[in-house]
């Protein structure tokens, strides 16, 4: 990492004052956190001596001159200004080009003084907290801090640039007590930032993407975030203030590589997906065709919490799981796509006046397409997990509606 305080410096008083700063007592969270506005100058210079980031440089912005790019770079000072001069425009052109408009609702009812945990629902491993930032940002809300696994942070320079533009690492895969302690330091930073810092977070309800589109909080997510705090339990879920989000995709690019990988997992139990595939998901997903997106800001759970105070902890947290997931569950916005593949997977015709047979056609030649770009799969199965996958969000609304 380009900023990050070497062996040899650790006793420096300066190092020392740096991780009195990055963390509260007892934590540490100087390898995890974004980096802080003193540090932009530096971290962009290093990156931009990095040739795989100068390319991408040139991939996102293929008008411009490589050389403009990087010189404006190197006038950014601050993260506000390195996410408004880069990330922002490059997000607002990918919309434009690959969706057919992104909006939100609830907005209205956020406060603009932060500090929010956002806890949503996972279908891109980029663009789920990206362009729900857009959105903050159109209506003058805080941009979130991002959690982002460290499994997906494949070098160095990726890691530099994610943090640049508000990313905290989450650490997965270590041995059990290291682990514990991991996850206690993200419980710690995370309310910190929400308590202490009014920021607002973004952290999806499950570790990885819910392939199968049958969206489900993870009760160790919620069991993380309890580890850290004083008082109750739901005293220390209040002071988070969870906001659940739904995030619905008309298109999900990545539908066919998702449903390909039950394929594999069927196929051999000790089936993992390689860092080449995480790439090749990444860059699928931003640049596919995506349709409609939509972001549905949901109500603060709080006020729900009080209802469940006498239950017992494991209780509690089962029910706060449940209050998450059906907000979710209740805020999709649906297209013709997913009352399609609702009728086509259970064989009924329960929403045929959704649809027209013209669209019902296009669905399918749609799905054949990208089923055409796998290389020995399994097509009837892999047909079925896609419509699985556009299917199980109208399954879920419609047990939400039913109580």
């Amino acid at each position: 990492m380009a900023t990050e305080v070497s062996k040899s410096d650790k006793n420096s008083p300066e190092s020392t004052s740096k991780e009195v700063l990055d963390g509260v007592v007892g934590y540490d969270f100087s390898d995890i956190r974004p980096f802080h506005d003193e540090e932009v100058r530096g971290v962009i210079e290093e990156l931009c001596k990095v040739p795989y980031f100068l390319g991408l440089l040139n991939k996102i912005f293929p008008s411009v001159p490589r050389e403009q790019i990087v010189a404006k770079l190197k006038r950014v000072n601050t993260i506000k200004e390195f996410q408004e001069g880069f990330i922002i425009p490059f997000l607002t052109n990918l919309a434009g080009t690959t969706t057919d408009g992104i909006t939100a609702s609830g907005t209205e009812h956020l406060d603009p003084a932060g500090g929010y945990l956002f806890l949503s629902n996972h279908r891109d491993i980029i663009l789920d907290s990206a362009f729900m930032n857009v959105k903050l940002n159109e209506v003058g809300l805080t941009t979130t801090e991002i959690a982002i696994g460290d499994n997906l942070l494949i070098y160095d320079w990726i890691t530099d640039l994610v943090k640049l533009n508000k990313s905290f690492v989450v650490k997965r895969g270590l041995p059990g007590r290291q682990q514990m302690v991991a996850s206690e330091n993200l419980s710690a930073y995370i309310r910190d930032s929400i308590v202490n810092r009014h920021q607002n977070i973004w952290l999806a309800q499950r570790e990885g993407r819910a392939k199968d589109g049958d969206d489900r909080t993870q009760t160790s997510v919620l069991k993380m975030l309890n580890l850290t705090g004083s008082g109750s339990t739901i005293d220390k879920f209040r002071d988070l203030n969870i906001v659940p989000v739904s995030i619905t995709y008309e298109y999900d690019p990545c539908d066919y590589l998702k449903a390909y990988q039950y394929q594999l997992k069927r196929d051999n139990a000790d089936y993992h997906k390689s860092k080449s595939e995480d790439l090749m998901h990444m860059s699928t997903g931003l640049y596919g065709r995506k349709g409609h997106v939509h972001f549905a800001f949901g109500e603060p759970i709080n006020p729900m919490l009080g209802q469940i105070a006498e239950l017992n902890r494991n209780a509690q947290i089962t029910l706060i799981s449940e209050m998450i997931d059906r907000q979710i569950h209740l805020n999709y916005v649906l297209w013709p796509c997913n009352y399609i593949a609702y009728d086509e997977f259970l064989n009924t015709n329960k929403y045929a006046d959704r649809y027209e047979e013209s669209q019902k056609a296009e669905f399918n030649e749609y799905i054949d397409e990208h089923i055409h770009r796998l290389d020995g799969c399994d097509e009837e199965f892999v047909r079925r997990e896609i419509l699985r996958g556009y299917a199980n969000p109208l399954i879920n609304q419609e047990k939400a509606i039913e109580g």
